[in-house]
């Protein structure tokens, strides 16, 4: 299991001691997207980093609409091509689409045109990614982030209607807790799932760390499928790399044994 936590790439030397294997990004800080090469920093700040960096999350700001009478496809088309090429170029192999803001049905939105508006912008990321051996991956959240695509269920329609390799399903333990989705779901949903985070459903804090939650019947749903994709943190408040840390790993790569 290739275990990652989510973080900046100047954390790497701590979660490399802390046990992890990678580092999840930001795709907006990381790869900047909104400006021009001459301009980018991130490959200097990876090139120093003690572990690889291998996906980013929060692909798209919130003020570049992907849905809406303000969604621009051909700014939204420049931005996804800036970003994945230098995705490709730092070693990324996973971008994760869950940008909840940028996606947002505003209110009085005709619903159907905006899952139109999704699917366009999946279907050309995808295409994007493609050529630069990037999965991207459909993040669901939570009704309380976003009022569309919640559950793994939802993402999986938008999975099925791209139908593209390199757009594929993301699950994150904590929405799929707090939204009560059956594990039925989930199962059903594996052969298309490329990503995982973690999180403990009480407060969202790091696996472990609210002492609540069990992971191994979740995991055992992984496992049953062998599945062989990464599994990262992304928690609130957890920062503390160099002892809580190394507890967090301990917690869940032994409940991945135990499941």
């Amino acid at each position: 299991m290739r275990l990652g936590i989510c973080t900046k790439v100047e954390r790497a030397s701590e979660l490399r001691e802390a046990g992890a294997d990678f580092i999840e990004e930001n795709v907006q800080t990381l790869l900047e997207g909104l400006s021009d090469d001459r301009n980018w920093g991130g490959m200097k700040r990876i090139n120093g980093s003690a572990l690889p960096v291998l996906a980013a999350n929060s692909l798209v700001p919130g003020d570049l609409k992907i849905v809406g009478e303000s969604a621009g496809f051909d700014r939204l088309q420049e931005y996804i091509r800036n970003v994945v090429s230098r995705a490709k170029r730092a070693g990324i192999k996973v971008l994760v689409f869950g940008s909840g803001a940028a996606r947002n049905v505003p209110d009085g939105f005709d619903r159907k045109r905006a899952g139109g508006q999704i699917l366009t912008f999946c279907k050309m990321a995808a295409q994007s990614c493609a050529g630069a051996g990037i999965t991207l991956v459909v993040e669901p959240l939570n009704r309380g982030e976003c009022n569309i695509i919640n559950t793994v269920a939802e993402a999986m329609e938008y999975v099925k209607a791209v139908d593209h390799p390199s757009f594929q399903c993301l699950v994150d333990s904590y929405h799929f807790w707090v939204e009560k989705e059956p594990v039925e779901n989930l199962t059903a949903a594996m052969p298309w799932i490329r990503h995982v985070h973690l999180a403990d459903k009480e407060g969202r804090v790091a696996p472990g760390e609210s002492g609540t939650t069990d992971y191994r019947p979740f995991f055992r749903v992984l496992k049953r499928a062998n599945y062989q994709g990464a599994i990262c943190v992304e928690a609130l408040g957890f920062d503390d790399f160099s002892t809580v840390g190394k507890r967090v790993v301990a917690f869940i790569r032994r409940q991945w044994e135990e499941a």
